[in-house]
């Protein structure tokens, strides 16, 4: 007999889903921390401006390390160990696999940022951050069109969350106007966005669907740059930094964390943890800029943690 123990499976299973949730968290700690560099950016650069060189730096920075990792993974392409029992796929099919997941990710990730930008032009920062924040619901409910199951304590917790953003989003009368709708369409598209990556996640190196993602978005946004605004050197040179930390740490490393986290995560739960960047924003805010929370945000932020605390609590065993 073995004087050694073999981890249970289950325990196994759980050790992962801990540490993606923690991937998951890290991206909504830097997402949450980005909005000073867009802030600064949108000053001098038009959205699409911005949006395409955020999007190539994340792409060049991913660029190594997915040429790297793809030698390694029986996923990638370019796999060159030895053959992995029960993946059974060619090169062909690999790659064909990990470009149709990168583009329609990218496409969906050009319009997610471009109507989120859109709409800050005609509706207020709260309203957008609150309205925004609703993926965390469409998520759940999209899923449910593609068959997935969602525990009651994840829809509990969803709604708990839903009300926390309104709480700490909403600091005026609610009403509905042209710019709401638009973000509402960026809330859509982040919702998808969730669930395209955990249709083919399985199937994909999680880096180099990052970074093709990256460098469609990218794509996308410099052909509407040059079509819609006027791009210009000197503005870019003016925002390197703020580009440089949204390409780097927003669009290569917290989006890359998003695509490994959500391996293994139930969608609805990923988005539950993503959705705490809008609370590290606010108290990123408050620390960083000085802006005071007041009790209704506090009481909002209390609430958002306590419904992706909710969602994350084990269900009882039936039996």
């Amino acid at each position: 007999m073995s004087i050694f123990r073999s981890t249970p499976s289950n325990q196994r299973t759980d050790s992962v889903k801990v540490r993606h949730s923690i991937f998951l968290l890290l991206a909504a700690l830097i997402w949450g921390t980005t909005f000073v560099a867009q802030s600064i950016a949108a000053q001098s650069m038009g959205t699409f401006t911005y949006n395409f060189c955020r999007f190539y730096v994340g792409a060049l920075v991913l660029l190594p390390v997915a040429v790297l990792v793809g030698r390694k993974d029986p996923l990638s392409p370019g796999y060159t160990g030895k053959p992995v029992p029960g993946i059974t796929r060619s090169i062909h099919e690999r790659r064909r696999d990990l470009l149709v997941a990168g583009t329609a990710c990218g496409i969906i990730l050009f319009l997610a940022g471009s109507f989120q930008q859109m709409g800050l032009e005609y509706t207020t920062a709260g309203k957008s951050g609150f309205i925004t924040a609703l993926y965390i619901i469409l998520v759940p409910v999209f899923g449910l069109f593609l068959h997935k199951k969602c525990p009651p304590a994840v829809w509990a917790a969803v709604i708990l969350a839903v009300i926390g953003f309104y709480l700490l989003c909403v600091r005026e009368g609610f009403s509905i106007n042209r710019g709401d709708l638009i973000t509402l369409g960026c809330s859509c598209m982040f919702a998808i966005h969730i669930l395209t990556i955990d249709h083919f996640i399985p199937r994909v190196n999680g880096v180099q669907l990052s970074c093709i993602q990256f460098l469609v978005a990218g794509t996308l946004s410099v052909i509407s740059a040059f079509l819609l605004e006027t791009p210009s050197i000197h503005a870019m040179i003016l925002c390197i930094g703020p580009i440089l930390y949204a390409g780097i740490l927003s669009s290569g490393i917290a989006y890359t964390l998003q695509i490994i986290g959500q391996r293994g995560l139930n969608p609805a739960l990923a988005s539950l943890l993503m959705s705490l960047e809008s609370v590290i924003s606010a108290i990123s805010g408050w620390i960083i800029l000085g802006d005071a929370l007041s009790g209704k945000e506090i009481l909002g932020c209390v609430l958002v943690f306590s419904g992706v605390i909710l969602a994350q609590l084990p269900a009882r065993n039936k039996e």
